[in-house]
């Protein structure tokens, strides 16, 4: 592909194309990348923080290097191909708004890395910080746990997360859409746990009768209409049904409630991610003892509920 355009080229066009021109050492077109970036209309919210890091993130894979590789390599020269495919796929993530993680088809939550696509939402889950420890205090032998279920898993990331913390349970992963288990099974695959998460096409529980869990989790779909309606672009790449949690965000939510308690053994725990609903859910379900599990970012956003406490 010629970056070369016709003289109706925006600003921004011309600045691409004299950086296909002038650019020459990786460092050049970091900083250009940087630049760029800062000065469109970009949405950071899917894993990377900062327009240095998506830049880096998309330069180092289309040159096919590894993250720890970009000190080194910094004063390299590039090839007018290798420019021309930096700026492509930079142009990409600016006109159309793409999501880096859809661009290189990888998105990662802590140590572990995921194969994403549009089929799926970005992995990004407090769920996720909390299995780093074991959902340590709150289960005290990671032995305890021999049957777990992963309620909406998506791209299967937190079924895979349970899988390395609870190194003896097996993990059913659910979801609702076919597309997402498609990318999941890749992933499961890849982590080679085909032997202990199972995925299963359901709508919720509606596919799970007789099964018992000894934990469940879940990240369902809770943003609310008015957030929906005022999302950045960058997530109209993601699955509406993966982010849309009705009116006040808990639709999905209400009915993890009212399932639950059937599909827990005596001892078993709910732990679910509810974004930014903590006052609606509260007022929703003012009798429920929840118990707000301590994220990183604060305390809540992930609560936790014994199998007891729950409607049955």
């Amino acid at each position: 592909m010629n970056l070369i355009r016709q003289p109706n080229d925006s600003p921004g066009d011309s600045s691409i194309r004299q950086a296909a021109e002038e650019l020459r050492t990786l460092r050049d077109m970091l900083r250009f990348t940087v630049s760029y970036f800062n000065r469109s209309d970009l949405f950071l919210g899917h894993g990377l923080p900062t327009a240095y890091d998506e830049a880096a993130c998309l330069i180092l894979h289309t040159l096919h290097l590894n993250t720890d590789q970009l000190d080194l390599f910094m004063n390299a020269a590039l090839t007018r191909n290798e420019r021309e495919q930096i700026l492509r796929i930079i142009e990409r993530r600016v006109n159309e708004k793409i999501p880096v993680a859809y661009l290189i088809h990888e998105a990662w939550l802590g140590d572990f890395n995921f194969y994403v696509d549009e089929r799926v939402i970005i992995p990004r889950s407090f769920i996720a910080d909390l299995l780093q420890d074991r959902l340590s205090p709150w289960i005290m032998d990671s032995h305890d746990i021999g049957t777990a279920l992963d309620l909406c898993t998506g791209s299967g990331c937190l079924a895979i997360l349970m899988a390395h913390a609870f190194e003896h349970a097996l993990i059913d992963a659910v979801d609702i859409s076919t597309e997402a288990l498609d990318v999941a099974a890749i992933n499961v695959r890849n982590y080679d746990l085909l032997d202990r998460i199972n995925l299963i096409h359901s709508d919720l529980f509606t596919g799970l009768q007789g099964k018992k869990y000894d934990l469940i989790i879940s990240n369902p779909p809770y943003v609310n209409a008015p957030s929906m309606a005022t999302l950045p672009e960058e997530y109209g790449h993601e699955p509406s049904i993966a982010l849309a949690g009705g009116a006040d965000g808990l639709d999905i939510v209400r009915r993890i409630f009212e399932g639950a308690a059937h599909y827990l053994t005596e001892d078993g725990l709910l732990i679910m991610e509810i974004g930014h609903n903590q006052a609606e859910l509260e007022q929703a379900f003012p009798q429920l003892p929840c118990t707000w599990l301590e994220t990183g970012e604060g305390d809540q956003f992930v609560l936790m509920i014994r199998r007891g406490d729950l409607p049955v």
